[in-house]
C-alpha cells in the first residue's frame, strides 16, 4: 500500500526461510545478484558502511551509492540508510532509510520493506515526486528479483 509521498511500503512472500532471505539482503555477493551491479559491504552490523554500484564501476555513467547499516538483527531485521554524499555521515535529511522486516511464514518468509526519508531531503515538490516515483518503480522491479534469488538459493541448498 502506498502512503503519502514520503514512504514506500511493500510486502513480499518469499519461498525461502528467514535466514536465507537475510543473507540475500545483507551480503554483497547476493546484493549484486538482485539489486546492484556490484556491492561492497563488510560485516553487516550497525555502523558498517558500503557501496552499491549501478553500472560498471569506474565508467562515467556508473552510479555509486553509499550505504550505512542502521540495524542488523539476523534473521529478523536489516535496515540501512543510503544515498548520502561521500564525506557525510548518513542521517535523516541526507539519506533514505530502508528497513526490511522478515517474518517466518510457514516454510518461507513474509518480507516487509519500508523506505522513508523522501520528505526529509528538503526537495521542492516536483523533485520529491520524481525521486519518490523512481524509487516506487525501482522497488517494484527489484523486490521480485530478491524473492526469486532467495528462493533459488534456498532450493539449491541441501
Amino acid at each position: 500500500m502506498e502512503g503519502e509521498v514520503g514512504s514506500i511500503e511493500r510486502e513480499v512472500r518469499v519461498a525461502a526461510p528467514p535466514d536465507v532471505v537475510y543473507e540475500v539482503l545483507s551480503t554483497p555477493e547476493h546484493l549484486a545478484l538482485w539489486w546492484s551491479d556490484d556491492a561492497v559491504l563488510g560485516e553487516a552490523r550497525p555502523g558498517a558502511e558500503g557501496e552499491l554500484v549501478f553500472g560498471t564501476r569506474g565508467e562515467p555513467d556508473a552510479v555509486v551509492e553509499r550505504l550505512t547499516v542502521v540495524e542488523a538483527d539476523p534473521p529478523r531485521v536489516f535496515a540501512f540508510r543510503w544515498t548520502h554524499a561521500a564525506g557525510e555521515a548518513a542521517a535523516p535529511g541526507n539519506s533514505y532509510l530502508v528497513t526490511f522486516e522478515l517474518v517466518p511464514d510457514g516454510a518461507g518468509t513474509l518480507l516487509r520493506m519500508v523506505e522513508t526519508g523522501f520528505r526529509e531531503r528538503g526537495w521542492e515538490v516536483a523533485v520529491l515526486e520524481e525521486r519518490y516515483a523512481d524509487h516506487v518503480q525501482g522497488w517494484d522491479w527489484f523486490l521480485p528479483r530478491l524473492a526469486a534469488h532467495a528462493t533459488a538459493l534456498a532450493q539449491a541448498r541441501p
